[in-house]
């Protein structure tokens, strides 16, 4: 008896949707990272934006604190290590190299975007785009995009409405939420957010497509030799 093949992480329903997106944010990035190339100053939005979220007391301050540290290398990997347990409990492991994957080259490609850039703050700190806010996001996107997963009648997953209200509703509120914490911290510029939330944008849903194409030629070489 055949198994059934596994469930995309890239749901049809998301495709064109998420294809649009990634596409113009990465012009943004772009755009942003060439604006600001070598740059130690803020912008005029970001000193107006800055100075109206920099500096929050007791307690948004340590909730900046909690959530910074959700994007720092302990916090990340506990996030990343959750969900692929999760998965691999629930035998999905195309699942769960997408969360690594998809988080581990957003991350990746935040960082060598710093390096291009090479625009700073608070002296030598590179700072755009926000490696916290990349990561956050993309983390958020993914396993919204893993919820959204569909699978015969197994009950998993959520429609195809719901579960494109979700990945576009988990993808804002993510970078938000970690992009005021840095910003309030003095940690990066809002256009450092701005680009960080772009970049996983742009990152997941291409990973999400290559691992998805991937995982079916296995498959389907693994059904050849079998025959």
């Amino acid at each position: 008896m055949t198994g059934r093949p596994a469930p995309a992480v890239l749901p049809s329903s998301l495709r064109v949707w998420l294809g649009l997106i990634a596409g113009f944010a990465a012009l943004v990035v772009v755009v942003l990272g060439v604006r600001y190339a070598d740059e130690s100053e803020p912008g005029r939005v970001d000193a107006r934006i800055g100075a109206a979220v920099y500096g929050v007391g007791s307690p948004w301050r340590s909730v900046a604190l909690a959530m910074d540290s959700l994007g720092e290398p302990v916090g990340a990997s506990a996030l990343v290590a959750a969900v692929v347990t999760g998965c691999l409990l629930l035998r999905r492991p195309r699942a769960a190299v997408f969360t690594v994957a998809g988080v581990g080259m957003t991350v990746g490609t935040a960082t060598l975007l710093k390096h291009l850039a090479g625009r700073t703050i608070h002296g030598e700190n590179l700072s755009y785009p926000s490696g916290h806010t990349a990561f956050f996001t993309a983390f958020a996107l993914a396993v919204a995009m893993l919820v959204t997963r569909r699978r015969g009648r197994d009950g998993l997953g959520l429609g195809s409405t719901a579960g494109t209200l979700l990945v576009l509703t988990a993808a804002p509120a993510a970078g938000a939420t970690m992009g005021w914490a840095q910003v309030a911290l003095g940690a990066h510029y809002p256009t450092d957010v701005l680009g960080g939330w772009c970049t996983a944008l742009a990152v997941i849903p291409a990973t999400a497509w290559l691992v998805d194409r991937m995982a079916d030629r296995l498959a389907e070489a693994g059904r050849r030799q079998r025959i």
